[in-house]
């Protein structure tokens, strides 16, 4: 990994669990980044780059994912925690008034929420595809759980991992650097000399059982800061999603990678990235 990555301080969440947080270096105003459901922090190294010039970049580690605790019922179907385990890392590590947050999926969707529970707390967003949906539709796609659970957990080896997953969606489209970084991260060592996944298959189902259960969908109105919602190519969701959520939102664009998916920022990070330093480096002063 990267030299520029430096432990940064283990914050308190929800419920007492123990948050990894990552100083990935820069200077200027704080910018938080917040990965999505079976990632880490360390995937963001690639798409950091062009936000260390303008920024001081912190990541976390979501409760259930890389180096951070895990829930003790190792449920995280009550996105509420994810939003308020946000809210005690950007005390931490936001200095003396609101940081900028920038997040993919689950992350995206964890900022606006946040946000809505404590206004303020960011002077502006970048959320690339959130995970908010309309009440009453059952969340993105429940066959997400089902998948998520048929994943395979234990490896013989980081490497062995990493060259399964090069071969398969959505990994094998992905950045090379971003790969290494999951498997690295990602994956945990047990006594027996083989790896599992930090983030276990059915931890990561219950993460998409939230999406459904969270009311960020009937606030967006509240959320008063800029925002840009980002989005690829696809006709469905959750890109499809992304028009009405910025039409939802007080002070929101959109802006659109069609050659780009859900995964975009993984994809092509330094492109991402670069978006990203444009479209907050705007609001980058308005700290309070």
């Amino acid at each position: 990994m990267d030299e520029t990555w430096e432990a940064g301080p283990r914050v308190t969440g929800d419920g007492g669990v123990e948050l990894a947080t990552w100083d990935l270096g820069g200077e200027g105003p704080p910018l938080l980044l917040v990965h999505g459901t079976g990632f880490h922090a360390k995937v963001w190294e690639p798409l950091a780059a062009p936000l260390r010039s303008a920024n001081r970049v912190w990541a976390l580690d979501q409760r259930g994912h890389g180096t951070s605790g895990h829930a003790p019922d190792r449920d995280y179907s009550d996105w509420e925690r994810l939003a308020r385990d946000l809210l005690a890392v950007a005390e931490a590590v936001g200095g003396d008034g609101p940081l900028l947050g920038a997040g993919h999926s689950l992350g995206a969707a964890v900022l606006l929420r946040a946000e809505q529970l404590r206004p303020g707390t960011f002077a502006g967003l970048y959320c690339y595809e959130p995970v908010v949906v309309p009440p009453g539709t059952g969340g993105v796609s429940p066959q997400l759980a089902v998948i998520a659970r048929q994943r395979r957990a234990v490896w013989p080896s980081r490497e062995t991992a990493a060259a399964n997953y090069a071969r398969k969606p959505p990994f094998a489209a992905m950045d090379r650097r971003v790969l290494d970084a999951y498997v690295d991260h990602g994956l945990v060592d047990r006594d027996d000399g083989t790896v599992e996944l930090a983030c276990p298959p059915g931890e990561e189902a219950s993460f998409y059982e939230g999406a459904a259960r969270t009311p960020t969908w009937e606030h967006l109105g509240e959320v008063e800061v800029p925002v840009v919602v980002a989005r690829g190519g696809s006709d469905l969701p959750p890109a499809q999603l992304a028009e009405p959520i910025a039409g939802l939102l007080p002070a929101a664009t959109l802006e659109r990678f069609e050659d780009l998916d859900h995964f975009g920022p993984m994809t092509a990070p330094e492109r991402v990235g670069s978006a990203i330093a444009s479209a907050l480096g705007a609001v980058g002063g308005r700290r309070r």
